[in-house]
């Protein structure tokens, strides 16, 4: 799926509309590293792969820039457990169960 997905630093998330909604990864970002904290999809758009796309897309553009991920958002963390190559971008010493 093909987001256009965008950062929205006022707000503090990437984001990405869709059929009028808006999905987004909240975001809290220091120099060297980002934490992702939540993930909301509308539920009009739920089922639809939406939050993994979201997801990909917030990774290849951290990757991008070079932070160091630590997901604290149990959405972000889930596919990082079915997409273990994505654990490259993730704070040594953090374990995802």
């Amino acid at each position: 799926m093909d987001l256009n997905v965008t950062d929205n630093p006022d707000k503090k998330r990437y984001e990405a509309a869709i059929e009028g909604h808006t999905a987004f990864i909240e975001y809290i970002k220091t120099k060297e590293k980002i934490f992702l904290t939540h993930t909301e999809v509308p539920v009009a758009l739920e089922g639809k792969g939406i939050g993994s796309a979201l997801v990909l897309q917030v990774f290849e553009d951290i990757e991008k820039l070079g932070l160091t991920l630590v997901p604290l958002c149990p959405f972000v963390a889930m596919y990082l457990k079915k997409h273990p190559e994505w654990r490259r971008l993730v704070m040594k010493g953090i374990n995802i169960a």
